[in-house]
């Protein structure tokens, strides 16, 4: 039997004047709106975020949406987003994969690696 998804959250701290945002559950047309509204908020203070999806089970077009217009916003604001990549072996980073998202957003593969 399988296991049914975690309820979406997002666990929000601040390390090295950055946002770090870490998604857990689903991220869809659901849930977006939460995390497109955090991340604004904080681009629009003119500070750095980190999207950390290792522990995100399910990603959609919504939060593929979420990311490129996040990312697209932080150039407008003089800031930037960086995701830390899933699992490679996950749904999600098959999501990104396919989507072309490697190409296009900063993504790296251990939050450590963000400078």
């Amino acid at each position: 039997m399988a296991t049914p998804p975690e309820e979406f959250a997002i666990a929000a701290d601040e390390r090295d004047g950055r946002a770090h945002l870490v998604l857990r559950g689903e991220l869809d047309l659901a849930t977006a709106p939460q995390l497109e509204d955090l991340v604004n908020e904080r681009l629009d203070a003119g500070q750095e975020v980190v999207v950390d999806l290792r522990a995100l089970e399910f990603m959609d077009s919504s939060g593929i949406r979420v990311l490129v217009a996040a990312h697209a916003r932080a150039g407008r604001t003089g800031t930037r987003i960086v995701v830390v990549r899933p699992p490679r072996t996950s749904a999600v980073a098959k999501i990104i994969d396919v989507s072309g998202l490697d190409g296009e957003l900063n993504i790296v593969d251990d939050p450590a690696h963000v400078r």
